[in-house]
């Protein structure tokens, strides 16, 4: 008798520990485990995804799981046993790609980078608008935006508000090379004014290959004292007086240009005091290594959209001007 009952406790015990303890049809299931949760929150978790929950209990007892448990993102695979299933949600954590690009403000990035890590929108908006952090590091609120370059990055998926902020200012560092920032250096911009002009480059053209011409135009009107007069930023003044950050404006109309901003690039000589969009790295790079040339003025070509036409003179500007109202009236945009 004392043979068997040893024999069906060692049975047990095979079974709890290397038995399939899976309860899913896929090949694969993702869990994502919250920061701060505890035990019972993971069984909850855990409970639709196990055959049988009781023997997990004891063995994550048994390995001291259950008072160790790891934030973070997990991929069980069909058929594992209780201890697999615990050995990968105390060590494989699994990182994701964050991406993110064109965001307007603070606020719209903070939105989109929620939607791909554990921090939450205010928890994120709260740390970008950190006025310490951003003071210490050489931006202001008008500018901050400046510091987060768009690209993939990997990160785990638990990464909190300030760990993700302060990694972005690390890669900021690191795409501001010796080589970028020596032809910012010899543009006469800051890092961050490279960026303000980027942003006006993104808001004109979205053709890569258009962006250097483009970004010549400005550097000219930057370097000669002219005034920039780039309708974007107009468009961004508009928004930011309404407080209407979701208005569509397609067309910058006279009463505009008199808005009293220093984002109105129409009423005021130089640069405005932050980027008006997250600018990608061609359009920053396109300001760099912007095209030598002496136009001075460009125009959307009503013959090739995406594209414009550039002019070296103001008549020849008109000219082209003429066709594009031509165009947009008989299109009826009005606004």
């Amino acid at each position: 008798m004392g043979l068997l009952g040893g024999g069906l406790f060692a049975y047990y015990v095979y079974q709890a520990v290397f038995s399939p303890n899976t309860n899913f049809e896929t090949e694969t299931v993702t869990i994502y485990i919250p920061s701060g949760t505890t035990y019972s929150g993971l069984r909850k978790l855990v409970d639709p995804l196990l055959k049988n929950t009781s023997s997990f209990d004891k063995i994550a007892d048994k390995k001291g799981y259950s008072k160790n448990i790891k934030a973070g993102r997990y991929i069980l695979n069909k058929g594992l046993n209780n201890n697999e299933i615990i050995d990968i949600l105390r060590s494989k954590n699994i990182p994701i790609y964050v991406s993110f690009n064109n965001q307007e403000r603070l606020e719209n990035l903070a939105g989109r980078v929620a939607q791909q890590i554990e921090a939450d929108s205010l928890s994120l908006i709260k740390v970008f608008k950190e006025v310490e952090f951003i003071t210490s590091k050489g931006f202001t609120l008008d500018n901050a935006l400046a510091m987060y370059i768009p690209n993939k990055y990997e990160f785990f998926w638990n990464t909190s508000a300030e760990q993700f902020r302060d990694r972005m200012y690390k890669e900021y560092n690191r795409f501001w090379n010796d080589k970028r920032t020596k032809k910012a250096n010899n543009l006469g911009l800051t890092l961050n004014e490279v960026i303000t002009v980027a942003s006006i480059v993104q808001k004109e053209t979205a053709k890569v290959d258009e962006r250097p011409r483009v970004a010549g135009v400005y550097m000219n009107r930057y370097i000669n004292g002219w005034k920039l007069d780039a309708d974007p930023t107009v468009i961004y003044a508009v928004k930011k007086h309404t407080n209407n950050w979701e208005a569509i404006i397609k067309r910058v109309l006279y009463k505009d240009l008199k808005l009293d901003s220093p984002y109105n690039t129409y009423k005021y000589k130089g640069l405005p005091p932050g980027p008006i969009a997250m600018p990608d790295i061609s359009s920053i790079d396109a300001v760099l290594n912007h095209e030598k040339h002496e136009y001075y003025f460009f125009v959307a070509n009503v013959e090739n959209f995406g594209y414009h036409k550039f002019a070296k003179t103001l008549t020849q500007h008109n000219r082209n001007k003429k066709q594009y109202v031509k165009w947009i009236n008989e299109q009826g945009v009005r606004r």
